[in-house]
């Protein structure tokens, strides 16, 4: 603990003013006003509760319903996720280790590490996804379909083909956003 007298911690150092255009966010997962999408060919919902807009480009969070079994194809991207597990038991395979997280353990992927993840709990897993910086809840705005609720069901699974041409269509799209899919 530091007295009055002592010096900072880090001399020199001179904060910003407040910026009062930045508003304060209360964002509710299951309010009406929420961003919500769906990614069929994933199976899983996420929730937008902050964007990189909200935040002045620091970062992202966003709250994702992944069903039993459900998860991304492996990926990789120039930005840090850190996930915190709220329900379930999810597996993160990052840089071809597994990784077994349970309800209440957080996981951070370091940016470009080659990873993915599956709900392996048997029953519906929830987490909180930090992004930073973000642009991860625009590509999932860009790809996904419009969801109704936080655990909207996705729509049908894709066949193999209509996959195959959704991942010609998102691949110049991933790209944009800084990231790279490997096929499954």
């Amino acid at each position: 603990m530091t007295d009055a007298a002592s010096p900072p911690s880090q001399p020199g150092l001179i904060l910003p003013p407040d910026d009062p255009k930045r508003e304060v966010r209360v964002a509710n997962p299951d309010g009406p006003n929420m961003r919500r999408v769906s990614l069929g060919d994933v199976g899983d919902t996420y929730t937008i509760l902050v964007s990189g807009q909200e935040t002045g480009g620091r970062y992202s969070l966003i709250d994702m319903y992944v069903p039993a079994g459900a998860g991304p194809p492996p990926h990789r991207h120039d930005f840090d996720e850190t996930f915190t597990i709220l329900e379930g038991e999810v597996e993160f395979t990052v840089r071809g280790q597994a990784y077994l997280v349970p309800t209440g353990s957080t996981v951070t992927v370091p940016s470009n590490a080659p990873h993915y993840f599956r709900n392996v709990s048997g029953n519906a897993a929830r987490m909180l996804c930090i992004c930073a910086p973000p642009g991860l809840e625009e590509f999932f705005m860009a790809v996904g379909v419009p969801a109704g609720s936080r655990i909207a069901p996705p729509p049908p699974k894709p066949t193999k083909e209509e996959e195959a041409a959704y991942l010609k269509w998102v691949e110049p799209l991933a790209a944009k956003y800084r990231m790279e899919i490997f096929a499954p």
